[in-house]
């Protein structure tokens, strides 16, 4: 395997001149001039007007400086540069940024029709008639924040430049990005530069949440266009407050669904508006949207459904793709939805998801669909965390303060919540366009196997994956494979680390390169070299856009039970437990699922229970940056974790399926220990604290 790769913050060649970012201090409007300082030789100012290329990222409409037009709080529209950083950071802070200010559009009920990025609309069935023949109607609108990456360190890149012979250069870029090839072909745009002259290295991106894709490939062309300037070396390193203040966060999103109940329990019909804010420029726009689409349609049988959707663009720092691609923020929703019901109709919420899921689904989509939930999935997340118990005995708690109409003063509150979701496997248009991800491996004479993928891994997690699959399929000792990671010198792109790619598509072809060396082995002489290629298949949706069909081919599925007790006096939520029944087809390492899945539990309770986080005015305030509270070691409540094996089936995604639904259920334990339909997240302290005022009958909320 190639070296570990080092920090941003750990590369310091020798004469490396420091970056700065001056950014636009309006929401909106225009970039007039900027007045800058009599700056010393060693200093050099870049603006839009130096870029030699496109200026803006690959297949994406963000500038990489601003030109004229500015459209949010903290936008990029100079880079000041200097050897040393104290006189640089002096300097900047002199520069004044003059403007003209215009009304911004901060708010996404109020956008402006030419503000509206995308739309849906998508109708099966008879949503119409069916309310007219309706029982029961229940409706709700819910809501989602935003929430931080908090990353182990602020982005940042390092550009080398070095001198060849004929006066042309190699520039070497380092950023911590799980997209290599999109930062190269953005920095390529930029510079209008060949890519056979550049090189992306990643440097080490730690936890990521998927809020890796796009940005870095931002602060990669900014230090590579500064190092294509000045001919040295340049690194550029946001602050920790500059980074949680300026760089993408998770898009907030509100959903109504309405639905129509017959008779029994079952749903007649369904209708469902979708808002999604992806602030200024709107990254990933169709894919977020859509996959919050189909995460608020849920998992339950419904023939007549009107889907309506909006993405908007306001005077926000674009939204990141982070934890699930806005699937988690649909799949709240409907999980939340479905709890409502189950309260509304005074039935267990378990049994009736267990009685309203299908026997076969087709996404609206149009994509196929490999099958409904498992046959006992959510069983085996009740009887992990004793749902069945814990739900009869706190509702017969909630039922007597209901008749006695008060709660003890000291009393402890609990409550118990399930939900269920599924995820699929990689990204519907996100580089489909390109047709091809690859990997390559050699086998050469003495036996020692080579892996060369694209991907980037933020440890060793993939290496023990892929050197158990070489030793069975090739007969060799898994210390004789050696894998080499993310360089883009290789001409090997293996698409985006995320949505779990890494172990299903990039997995799926180091086994087929295995099998395929194995063949020609005995035939052909060493070495053999085999590259192998994924080539999405494309398909026509419901936009009119082709999209990968493979997605959800193979659904994975997750149900997870939450158990909270609420503090009497503060108020404050305590996670007593968390179950989490998954099938993940063919598990390929336990050790590294559960992993993957008990970060993945702590950053989906952390988004749903304490990081509140909003801009004011179109930024987010400096004492929230001091506040913003994630979760600490002690905060973690024990986790459980139990798969369906099925070692004849193939592997499945599984690491974005604690944002599907663990929140779902949190939210839905306070509730029940509260007794009131919470409909939002971040669910804080004084969410609860309202709503206990609010029954008290002191105030509304």
């Amino acid at each position: 395997m190639n070296g570990r790769p080092l920090y941003v913050d750990d590369i310091e060649p020798p004469g490396v001149l420091y970056g700065i970012v001056i950014r636009s201090p309006i929401a909106r409007g225009v970039l007039v001039n900027l007045e800058c300082p009599a700056l010393p030789a060693s200093c050099t100012l870049i603006q839009s007007r130096d870029i030699p290329g496109k200026n803006s990222l690959n297949d994406c409409a963000l500038p990489v400086l601003a030109e004229e037009t500015l459209s949010y709080i903290g936008e990029p529209v100079a880079l000041l540069l200097g050897p040393d950083r104290i006189t640089v950071e002096k300097l900047a802070g002199q520069i004044k940024v003059i403007t003209r200010g215009e009304s911004p559009v901060l708010y996404p009920h109020a956008v402006p029709e030419d503000a509206v990025l995308a739309r849906r609309d998508i109708v099966t069935g008879e949503a119409g008639e069916a309310f007219k023949e309706a029982k029961t109607i229940v409706e709700g609108t819910y809501n989602t924040g935003i929430q931080d990456h908090w990353y182990s360190e602020p982005a940042g890149a390092v550009a080398l430049w070095a001198h060849e012979k004929g006066g042309r250069g190699r520039l070497t870029v380092h950023t911590a990005t799980q997209w290599p090839f999109q930062a190269l072909r953005s920095i390529a745009q930029v510079l209008k530069y060949p890519q056979s002259r550049i090189t992306l290295e990643p440097s080490a991106i730690g936890i990521h949440l998927d809020g890796k894709i796009w940005y870095p490939s931002l602060l990669a062309c900014h230090a590579a266009l500064g190092a294509f300037i000045t001919k040295k070396p340049v690194k550029i390193l946001l602050s920790r407050i500059e980074d949680f203040r300026y760089s993408p966060k998770r898009n907030s999103a509100e959903i109504r669904i309405r639905s129509a109940l017959g008779d029994t329990d079952r749903i007649l019909a369904t209708e469902i508006s979708v808002l999604a804010d992806m602030g200024a420029y709107g990254v990933f726009t169709d894919e977020i949207l859509d996959q919050t689409c189909l995460g608020a349609l849920g998992a339950y049988k419904s023939e007549n459904v009107h889907i309506q959707g909006q993405a908007v663009s306001t005077n926000i720092p674009p939204a990141s793709p982070l934890g699930g691609f806005g699937m988690a923020q649909g799949f709240f929703a409907m999980e939340r939805h479905a709890s409502i019901i189950a309260d509304t109709l005074r039935q267990d919420p378990m049994e009736w998801r267990m009685n309203n899921m299908p026997g076969k689904k087709r996404l609206p989509l149009g994509a196929p669909a490999s099958g409904a939930i498992p046959p006992g999935l959510l069983d085996t997340a009740a009887a992990m965390g004793d749902y069945r118990r814990k739900w009869a005995s706190y509702e017969m708690l909630r039922e007597y303060r209901r008749k006695n109409g008060k709660t003890e003063k000291y009393e402890i509150l609990r409550g118990i919540g399930i939900a269920s979701a599924y995820q699929g496997s990689g990204s519907l248009y996100t580089g489909t366009d390109r047709g091809v991800y690859e990997v390559e491996l050699t086998l050469d004479k003495e036996g020692i196997l080579e892996i060369r993928t694209g991907l980037v891994a933020s440890n060793d997690e993939y290496v023990h994956i892929w050197r158990k699959i070489a030793a069975e399929v090739l007969a060799i000792e898994a210390g004789a494979v050696r894998v080499v990671f993310g360089n883009t010198a290789l001409g090997i792109d293996s698409g985006p680390a995320a949505l779990s790619r890494s172990v299903t598509t990039v997995t799926m072809l180091v086994e087929r390169a295995c099998l395929t060396i194995r063949k020609q082995r005995f035939r052909n002489p060493l070495p053999i070299t085999v590259r192998r290629s994924y080539h999405p298949v494309k398909k026509t949706g419901w936009t009119g856009v082709p999209f990968d069909e493979n997605v959800f081919a193979r659904l994975a599925w997750g149900a997870a039970v939450v158990e909270t007790e609420i503090d009497p006096v503060e108020f404050i939520p305590k996670i007593r437990g968390v179950w989490l029944g998954i099938d993940g087809g063919k598990i390929l390492s336990e050790e590294q699922a559960r992993r993957s899945l008990k970060l993945s539990v702590i950053h989906a309770l952390g988004w749903a229970s304490r990081e509140k986080i909003g801009y004011t005015d179109g930024q987010i305030p400096e004492r929230q940056f001091e506040l913003y509270d994630i979760p600490c070691p002690q905060d973690i409540p024990p986790i459980h974790i139990d798969f369906i094996w099925n070692d004849t089936a193939q592997p499945k995604g599984i690491g974005e399926l604690p944002f599907n639904c663990v929140p779902a259920a949190f939210v839905q334990a306070v509730s029940q220990a509260v007794d009131y339909p919470f409909k939002r997240i971040p669910l804080t302290s004084r969410d609860i604290w309202d709503a206990e005022k609010f029954k008290a009958g002191q105030e509304g909320i």
